[in-house]
This record gives structure tokens, sequence and C-alpha cells, in this order.
């Protein structure tokens, strides 16, 4: 009993009783005070004549110059006083406390204990309690917006394990809510999202206060953030506007910051999911249940009977047209023609490579834009690797090696001549090399030169059983496409036609 500490009116109280004549036992009896103390505050009242009935009780203040703040017991002084200038410092610089020990002990020799200058520090980081207001919100004029973190779902199914996340949009107002699970906080699961809330709810609010995840603010900013731009043209079609939180200051979205606690405590405790789709029709059904037909906390009544009286009939209506949603997304063209998006691979002209383009996705479509301007388009992949290319954005080398393919050199081949074909059929039929390119050289060689010459000049070239371009390019060159063909005698041919190791070949002898 010693140690309490007595209020003044407990003070004023055993005057009172002891102007009327009770003793300190008398007064002990009833829980008061204790014996010592009441002797005590009596010596106290004898000396400044208030147990004279006919003064008047003194004040509380004049108690308090008395009675409070004097404890038997002086305070300790801290250990840590002689170095406290020091130990200031480096809490300043963001020093641990460990580290302050152990530095106190090195070089000052301290032997005080740790806790000694964990109490110190606490003191100095002793901070004036801030004052905040309750904000108010008039019926349909806001949500806040949230996600936190879900139950881990093992599908019973599939046996895949599923990590997930909470997406809380609660009315300010009526502080009904809904709420998903989902698999991850990407941007067109954010926007799908709030489309959904918006349909479940009715109605759309004048703003959405969030705080500043990435898929919807790009850069958090107390005076001008900047809001992503898949979010900022959901924003402009459905006709509410992006509230975002200070940084760092998430207490303005405090109303959504208990949903989601209040759906952590309340709803995932001693519950089994057997996929996300129940896991959500169960959380669906407390929604729409518990936790609207509860009596709210700070509005004392339903929040769905809230809503429904009231907040519903208030909200903007939905769009004519439900909105197509779209990601946009900064990407480079890389060298290879091709810009990634998740995981996914899209052309766009070569003319762009190396620079920084616009990208659009639907469900079903990716857009390409650069300078406002539509330079390529391509259905929605959705397998990791995939690729989806168009061959007019490829260079043209590139364009031409993949549309002049083996049947489209054969085609020229044949138009130029038939020992044309056959030097491409000869081509072709090598067991080891792929020589497309060497056809499609071949073939080239037209422009410069003519069919006819081109035909000669591969005439002369299957002679001499060498089909190789290199083989018909110096035919060209050196101009041996117009000379004399050689002319052989069939019977030899028909006798040997091989090669001999060490004399010379027959078709040399009878030229």
């Amino acid at each position: 009993m010693s140690n309490r500490r007595f209020e003044m009116y407990e003070y004023r109280h055993a005057l009172v009783r002891m102007r009327l004549g009770e003793s300190d036992r008398q007064i002990t009896k009833t829980g008061l005070m204790g014996r010592r103390k009441l002797a005590h505050v009596r010596l106290t009242a004898e000396s400044q004549g208030w147990l004279n009935p006919a003064a008047s009780l003194p004040t509380d203040a004049a108690l308090s110059s008395f009675f409070a703040g004097r404890a038997t017991n002086q305070p300790s002084t801290s250990s840590i006083i002689p170095f406290q200038d020091d130990v200031r410092d480096w809490v300043k610089q963001g020093i641990a406390g460990c580290t302050i020990h152990q530095a106190l002990i090195r070089k000052y020799g301290f032997t005080g204990a740790y806790s000694s200058v964990r109490r110190f520090i606490a003191k100095i980081k002793e901070v004036t309690p801030v004052a905040t207001v309750m904000l108010d919100f008039a019926p349909g004029d806001a949500v806040q917006v949230d996600f936190g973190a879900g139950p881990e779902i093992t599908d019973a199914f599939t046996g895949e394990v599923i990590k997930t996340h909470f997406f809380v949009m609660t009315l300010a107002w009526s502080r009904h809510q809904y709420a998903e699970i989902v698999r991850d906080q990407k941007i067109e699961t954010w926007l799908g999202c709030h489309r959904r809330a918006f349909e479940f709810f009715g109605g759309v609010p004048a703003r959405v206060i969030i705080d500043n995840p990435k898929c919807a603010i790009t850069k958090a900013c107390y005076h001008d953030p900047e809001v992503q731009r898949s979010y900022a043209a959901f924003a402009e079609g459905c006709d509410f506007l992006v509230s975002p939180c200070p940084p760092r200051d998430p207490q303005k979205k405090g109303r959504v910051e208990s949903g989601v606690k209040y759906i952590k405590n309340n709803f995932m405790p001693l519950r089994d999911f057997r996929s996300l789709r129940d896991a959500n029709e169960q959380l669906r059904d407390w929604v729409m249940g518990i936790a609207g037909n509860r009596i709210h906390g700070t509005t004392k009544e339903q929040p769905l009977a809230l809503f429904a009286e009231t907040e519903k009939h208030i909200l903007r209506p939905l769009p004519d047209v439900p909105l197509e949603l779209a990601v946009w997304a900064k990407v480079k063209l890389h060298g290879n023609c091709h810009v990634e998006f998740r995981r996914c691979y899209y052309s766009a002209p070569h003319r762009l490579v190396r620079q920084t383009l616009w990208l659009r996705a639907t469900e079903t479509t990716v857009q390409i834009f650069h300078d406002n301007e539509l330079v390529a388009i391509h259905s929605r992949l959705s397998r990791p690797g995939s690729k989806a290319t168009v061959q007019e954005h490829q260079p043209p080398e590139a364009q031409a090696y993949i549309m002049h393919d083996p049947q489209w050199c054969l085609a020229q081949a044949e138009k130029v001549g038939l020992a044309c074909r056959e030097c491409i059929d000869a081509l072709f039929a090598h067991k080891v090399l792929d020589n497309l390119r060497a056809a499609q050289g071949t073939l080239q060689l037209k422009k410069k030169y003519g069919a006819k010459r081109l035909e000669a000049a591969c005439r002369r070239a299957m002679d001499h059983h060498d089909p190789r371009y290199n083989t018909v390019k110096r035919i060209l060159e050196k101009g041996l496409d117009v000379l004399p063909r050689p002319v052989f005698h069939e019977e030899v041919k028909e006798v040997y036609r091989g090669k001999s190791k060490y004399c010379r070949e027959l078709r040399g002898i009878l030229q």
C-alpha cells in the first residue's frame, strides 16, 4: 500500500472521515489507506488546521502541494549519465543498443548491464503522443482499398499449394465491404478486383482511397503522386478519383486496415478451404452474413443495413458498357525485334529496335504503340516463352531468308532453266550442310548476270560436279559460262565414271 499513488479526492475523503471523528484504524478498515499513510495525512492536516470542522476543506491544488509526487524511495541515478552525450549521438546515428553497450565497455570500461543502456535509450526515444482526427465521410463519398496476406490453400483436386492475398474494399460511410482472395497483386488482378467490387456494390464511389502499391501508383509523393497508366484509364472510364494516402501514413485509410484485420481474425481461423473458388465462396457468404449483419463498433449499426437503406442508392451508376480491362506497360524492343511482356514475346518493326514503346494488353490482344501510333497488334499469349512474330517486322535479310524457303528456291530455279534446277536440287541433296543460303545466293546472281548466263554457269558447274555457290559465282565473274561446253566420248563415260588417284582425269585427256 505504501507504494501506491493516491488521487487528491482520496486524501479529501480521508480528511472528511477524520473530521467526523473516525480513527486511523477505522478508516483503514474501509480500504481507503493504510495506517502509516493515514498517520502522515493526519499529522499534515493537524499542522495546517484542516481537521477543524469550522474550516473549509482545502482545494485539490492545495492538497497536491503537500502530497503529490512524494515518494518514500528516491529514484536511482542511471549509470549511463556520465556517458550520456556520446550515447545520445550514437542513438541519433541509428546505432543499435547492443553495439552502444559494447562500445561503452571498450572505450570507458563501463561495468553496467545492457538493460541500463536499453532503459536509457527508451527514455531518449520517448515522444509526445500525437493527437489524431476522426475522418468523416458522406454516403457514397469514398471507399478504402487494401491488400492483406491471405491463407495458404492446398487444392484438393490438383494438390497445388497456393499462396494468396486478400483484396478488401470498404465503403467509408456504411463500412460494408467487398473481399476477395487472389493469387497475386498484379495490375490485372488489381483492376479486375475493382470491377467486381463495383459490380458487387452496384455502383461506383466518388473517390477510391488507396495506399501506394506499385500496381496503382508509380511514384509515391506527398504533393504530386503519379498514377499507373492502366489504373488511370480505368478510373477515367468508371468516373472516380484516385486518392492515394501520403507516403508512410496508412492511418488515412484506417477503416479498410481494420477490415483486413477483421477478416484475418474472424474469418480465417478454424476454416478449411478445398480450393481458391471454395475459399471465395465461403468469404462471400461470411461478408453477406456475419460481417454484414454485425453491430459495428463505431457506427453501432449493421453495415449491410446502412448500405442497403442509404448508401446503395447514392453511389454513381456503373458504365453502360463494362470496361475492357487493359494493362499499359513500358517495354523496350530488343535486338531480336521482340518485346517481352508477362514472360511472352511479341514482335514490333525492326526500325524501332532499342527504343522504348508502350504496350497495351487486354485479355485477348496485345497492342504496341510508338509515339501514340499503333505499330503492332498480336493475340495475347499465356504460355511462358511463347512468341508471336509478324514476318514484316523482321529485317529485310531475315525476311528474305525466312520467306525464300526451299520450295521457293526450286520454283525460281525452274524458271531459270533445267541446269539451274539441277544445281539447286544438288545443293539441297547434301547430307550434311543446310544449303538454303547457298541456294538463295545462287538465285540472287540472276539480278546481276541474267537468267541466260546463270543457266549456262549452272550447266558448267554441274558438268564439273561442283554445284556450290562460289563455283557458280567464279564461273560468271571469269566469263567461263560463255566458253563452249566440253565434249565427252560417251563410250568412255560408260566404262569409267570415277577418278584415278595417280592419273589425270579422263575428261581432261579427251578435251
